[in-house]
């Protein structure tokens, strides 16, 4: 009777190290498939990666002031509809003149 729990520990224990071996396999699987992703590579390489920073940069830079402008313009034209409040279309109006003019350098 002793000696058969005690192999049934070993089987489970087997059993266990099978499990344990599959699971590192996949996972061991999936590294090698990430290392070869193009991101990873241009992060192992120098050049690679300031390429890719300064398009990052540029970008963002691009987004930002497109963004900036059309949420501007939105703002200056619900703005310009308020000429009717005192303190406000005072306000509005003289922004729209300052847009307005023309700039000499």
């Amino acid at each position: 009777m002793k000696e058969n729990t005690e192999i049934d520990k070993i089987d489970n224990n087997l059993e266990r190290m099978d499990e344990v071996i599959a699971q590192t396999q996949k996972i061991n699987h999936q590294l090698e498939k990430l290392n070869h992703h193009k991101l990873i590579k241009a992060y192992n390489s120098i050049p690679q990666l300031l390429w890719f920073h300064l398009l990052k940069g540029v970008a963002f830079g691009l987004g930002s002031v497109l963004g900036a402008t059309v949420v501007l313009s939105a703002l200056v034209y619900v703005l310009a509809q308020f000429e009717f409040i005192p303190y406000i279309g005072e306000w509005v109006s003289a922004i729209i003149d300052v847009v307005k003019t023309p700039t000499t350098d």
